[in-house]
């Protein structure tokens, strides 16, 4: 009998009106499956700084979720991104997933903010000296688009813990043996901490390609004529790729799973419900 995971889901803020109703749709759908927390992401450059504590502070509030609320480096100063960590402490959230963060569309690459944090160890460490959050960081089981080789990864995963991490959380992949590689050389290098892989059910695969292909993600070849034949059938398709994926990564010992919803709930409910979470 396959243990039942412990899960969790990461929402983007709404933009306006119609996403609004979207993200309470999404929560709708899936805060009964009973997550362990949620996270709320902040847009490239961190364009939706504001949306994003509106968005913390209702699910908070509103659906008594714990939520993970995310934090980056990203155009402000190190008072700035302090403040806001200390709002969110102040509206009841005890968690941060903190990241170095992407940079402004069209800026070529991160440039710290002169007076901010020059990348995310620097504000691990400064949330963990608060000591009021638990902290999440990023991890890429595929090399970062920036890494210096396929070891710069964990090197620097490893740093993050040190400076105050709690876990971590991966970006998508299509392999759970990238991910199982990855938890290795992690173990290797003394890493201690959760590592919890991350989850994208796909929703367009063409979309998922373009996206993965910017990140730096492996695009399996055999994928592309899966989609190509599954026509209609492509929704039930991505919904057993992912849970075929999820049974194996259990199998090899992993007990948390987040899940990557782009505020559309029914590719990861339908997965949640196929390896047996009921929130009962």
């Amino acid at each position: 009998m396959t243990k039942t995971p412990n899960i969790s889901f990461e929402f983007f803020p709404p933009k306006n009106m119609a996403a609004t109703f979207g993200l309470f749709e999404t929560v709708n759908a899936l805060h009964d499956l009973k997550p362990g927390f949620v996270s709320v992401t902040y847009g490239a450059g961190g364009t939706t700084r504001t949306l994003t504590h509106e968005a913390v502070e209702l699910l908070h509030k509103k659906f008594g979720l714990n939520v993970a609320a995310h934090l980056t480096c990203v155009d402000a100063t190190k008072a700035e991104t302090l403040a806001i960590a200390d709002a969110y402490h102040a509206a009841g959230v005890s968690e941060i997933v903190a990241l170095r963060g992407d940079p402004p569309k069209g800026a070529g690459g991160f440039t710290p903010h002169p007076d901010g944090f020059a990348n995310s160890i620097e504000l691990i460490e400064a949330l963990s000296e608060t000591g009021k959050f638990k902290l999440r960081v990023g991890a890429y089981p595929d090399p970062h688009p920036e890494a210096a080789d396929e070891n710069a990864d964990v090197k620097f995963l490893k740093r993050k813990f040190d400076a105050g991490a709690d876990s971590a959380i991966t970006q998508f992949f299509f392999d759970p043996d990238t991910f199982f590689r990855f938890r290795d050389r992690a173990e290797a290098a003394g890493i201690t901490g959760k590592i919890l892989p991350g989850i994208l059910p796909i929703g367009s695969w063409n979309g998922v390609k373009k996206f993965a292909q910017s990140c730096g993600t492996p695009v399996p070849t055999h994928l592309d004529d899966l989609y190509a034949k599954a026509g209609a059938d492509a929704e039930q398709l991505s919904i057993n790729l992912a849970t075929d994926m999820c049974e194996k990564l259990i199998a090899g010992g992993v007990e948390d799973l987040h899940f990557y919803t782009l505020n559309k709930p029914h590719l990861s409910k339908a997965v949640c419900e196929n390896l047996g979470v009921t929130g009962a």
